[in-house]
Formats: C-alpha cells, sequence, structure tokens
C-alpha cells in the first residue's frame, strides 16, 4: 500500500516520546493518555506521520550520558500509544527505533514506518523484519566515529552503501526513506553544510526527511535555550524544502505545518 504521493506536498512527522529525558525536554513518561491526546492534537494541527519513540535519541557527544532502555521497556513504552493512535484516521504510525524486538511489537500493534538512527547497522535481524512486514522504513547516518573529508559527500555515500544493502535484503526501494542525521556525529558548520547542500541527497533516487528540530546547532547559533527555537527551525524547514526535500521532522507540528505549506506554494508551485 502506498502512504505518500512523493513530490506533491513536504511531509510532516511529528515527534512523540515516551521516554523521560529526550533533549526537547518534551517526553511524557508513564502517561499513555496523555501521549495519545497530544498525538491526536498533532494529527488535527497538520501531522502525516506521528514518530513514537520510547528510548532517547540525543547524541551523548552533545547532551553526555543516555539511559539506555531495555527492549521490553521500550515495548510497554510505546505499544499502547501505537495500538491507539493507529485506529485515528488517516493516521501513519512510526516507531522511532534501531531494534528489530521493539519495532516487530510496534508494527504489530499498528506502525507502518521504521525510523531507524543507526542505518540498519546495530540489529542483524532489523533489515529482515521490514522486508517480511513491507513496511516503510527511515534509514539515517549515524556514526561512533565521525571523520569527514567532506561530510555531504561521505554521508552521501554511507547512505548509498546502506540503501544498496537494505535492497539486497529484500526492502521494497519504494519504501525506502534516507535521513543525512542532522544533528548526529557532526559539528554545527557539517550540519549547516548538510542543510546548505540537501539536493545533494537527490542521487540516492529515494525521498529524503530532516530532523532539525530545536536541535543545538539552532542553539548555539542563536544563543537560545531548547524550548525557544521555532524561529530557528522554521528557517531550517523553509531552506530544507527549497533543497527538495520530502519529509521533515518536528516537535512544533502546526507552526511548522503552515511554514511548509507556504514554502511548497513557492517551490512546488
Amino acid at each position: 500500500m502506498t502512504l505518500f504521493d512523493w513530490g506533491s506536498k513536504t511531509y510532516l512527522m511529528g515527534i512523540l516520546n515516551a521516554t523521560p529525558d529526550s533533549f526537547s525536554n518534551d517526553g511524557i513518561h508513564q502517561d499513555v493518555d496523555l501521549m495519545i491526546s497530544r498525538g491526536i492534537e498533532m494529527l488535527s494541527r497538520g501531522a502525516d506521520v506521528l514518530d513514537v519513540g520510547g528510548e532517547s535519541s540525543k547524541p551523548p557527544s552533545v547532551y553526555g550520558h543516555v539511559n539506555k532502555v531495555s527492549e521490553d521497556e521500550e515495548i510497554q513504552r510505546v505499544v499502547p500509544i501505537i495500538r491507539a493512535l493507529s485506529l485515528e484516521p488517516k493516521a501513519v504510525i512510526s516507531i522511532d527505533t534501531y531494534k528489530a524486538k521493539v519495532a516487530k511489537a510496534a508494527i504489530l500493534a499498528g506502525a507502518r514506518m521504521v525510523n531507524d538512527i543507526w542505518g540498519l547497522g546495530r540489529d542483524s535481524e532489523m533489515a529482515h523484519l521490514i522486508a517480511d512486514t513491507e513496511v516503510y522504513v527511515v534509514i539515517m547516518h549515524n556514526t561512533e566515529s565521525p571523520q569527514y573529508k567532506d561530510v555531504v559527500k561521505d554521508t552521501v555515500g554511507f547512505l548509498k552503501n546502506r540503501v544498496d544493502f537494505a535492497i539486497s535484503a529484500g526492502i521494497n526501494k519504494n519504501k525506502i526513506i534516507v535521513d543525512p542525521g542532522i544533528g548526529f556525529a557532526k559539528g554545527v558548520e557539517q550540519n549547516l553544510q548538510i542543510l546548505n547542500r540537501l539536493h545533494e541527497y537527490k542521487i540516492l533516487g529515494v525521498p529524503v526527511m530532516v530532523g532539525t528540530s530545536r536541535k543545538s546547532t539552532i542553539g548555539e547559533i542563536l544563543e537560545l535555550p531548547v524550548d525557544d527555537r521555532i524561529e530557528g527551525t522554521a528557517a531550517t524547514v523553509s531552506v530544507a524544502i527549497a533543497r527538495g526535500v520530502d519529509m521533515v521532522r518536528v516537535h512544533d507540528v502546526q507552526e511548522m505545518y503552515r511554514i511548509s505549506k507556504m514554502t511548497d506554494a513557492i517551490v512546488r508551485g
């Protein structure tokens, strides 16, 4: 089943963190009803996809120690939310995880996309699970040893290898989305280079998603705390759309919906 008409608009992925330690301080822990209500609100404000995560993916290189969560606890955090939200009309639910066991439980609960911050490289079962269940997958660039000659060319090369791996594992190319991983193992100047050259990722022949929302690059440039970065996020979203991205992952759905709709009117005609 095709969920997206790529090129027709910019799709919005709303972030739902079922965690107590998200970098953006927006996580809701142990309150399933509130998470469900927030998800429904995001859908009403323009979100096309809801990305539910049960473990913080904030980069330790930027934010220090990150608490790892067991597979069972992660499942307990996300499955009730996914099960409820998947019943909402037109809702597309994504599970933000790199663990196949968590992804499987989420898919059984109604998720139709896996957002893997390690690009299918951390769990040997993940690619086969995605191929077997025929869900969409976001393959993101990430590394524990960042050494770049040219951050754009290097991340494009990495993503090409991961896309080829995914296809060889049986994943339908039409179900693959790539994410250059802004803020993951990259400094401010590298993140800005990626944003300015996002059009170069189109050579991969698959849709491109970016997640810049409230990230530290915005905070460092504007000298603003994490809860005061809407305007900075808006600038990155507008530029990303102008550079050809297909989906943006955001916290502030209503504001970014309006910005993406206006930018789409300009650049998509």
